[in-house]
């Protein structure tokens, strides 16, 4: 049997409108992600994937319910343990980049490295390792203005990877990339599966990638309403 990473157990989560109505966003949810795969969240905007995918991450808390890392409820951690999970065990990729805009590359992807109490020169040189694993050996010093579209995604993937996280989580990654820096951004996924044993969980409606998921978790109205994909070897 696949060895289980991150699971989530009844998940509820509701907001409250402007004119004072309940919306149920997430509706008892519960799931398991298998490690060292690749899987992903589908459904039609509004299924509540973006929701979900930050409760699993700890960017968002749920109303009710549990998630735990490795057997551990997240929720259950006080507010420093919970920043040191998230900076030490999970990266994030956004749709958009969200580089800071005055450093380099090479310092955007330093910075996390240094956050985990790395000295100045030992973030960087882990960085320059991580930005020629994604292909930009040659844009270190360029900051994200000075880059395409594609570079800078590429950039916030080598981010996520920055303390070697046992998950990355990845928003619509390349909902705002053309068909070619798609691909290049679908094969690094896979390229860094390989390479670091890294479990990533997408949300996506990118047609090509949903063809190569290994696990596919599909969402309706706040629920999943199925799985596709290998769950036992």
């Amino acid at each position: 049997m696949n060895e289980i990473i991150l699971s989530a157990e009844n998940i509820f989560k509701s907001y409250t409108s402007e004119n004072q109505n309940k919306i149920d966003v997430l509706k008892d949810v519960s799931l398991s992600i298998q490690i060292n795969k690749i899987n992903l969240i589908i459904g039609a905007s509004g299924a509540g994937k973006s929701t979900l995918l930050h409760i699993l991450s700890g960017l968002d808390n749920p109303d009710s319910g549990k998630v735990f890392f490795k057997d551990e409820n997240i929720f259950m951690m006080n507010e420093n343990k919970l920043t040191n999970f998230r900076n030490k065990h999970i990266g994030f990729v956004f749709q958009f980049h969200h580089l800071l805009p005055e450093f380099t590359a090479l310092e955007n992807v330093a910075i996390p490295i240094m956050i985990s109490g790395k000295s100045l020169t030992k973030a960087k040189d882990k960085a320059k390792e991580i930005l020629d694993i994604v292909g930009l050996n040659d844009r270190l010093n360029n900051k994200p203005s000075e880059l395409s579209g594609g570079e800078a995604q590429r950039v916030a993937v080598a981010r996520a990877l920055a303390n070697n996280p046992d998950i990355i989580f990845a928003d619509e990654p390349t909902g705002n990339l053309d068909s070619f820096n798609s691909e290049i951004i679908h094969k690094l996924f896979f390229e860094i599966r390989d390479k670091f044993n890294t479990t990533f969980l997408i949300v996506s409606h990118n047609p090509e990638l949903i063809k190569l998921g290994e696990i596919i978790f599909e969402m309706k109205d706040g629920k999943i309403l199925n799985q596709h994909g290998v769950e036992n070897e």
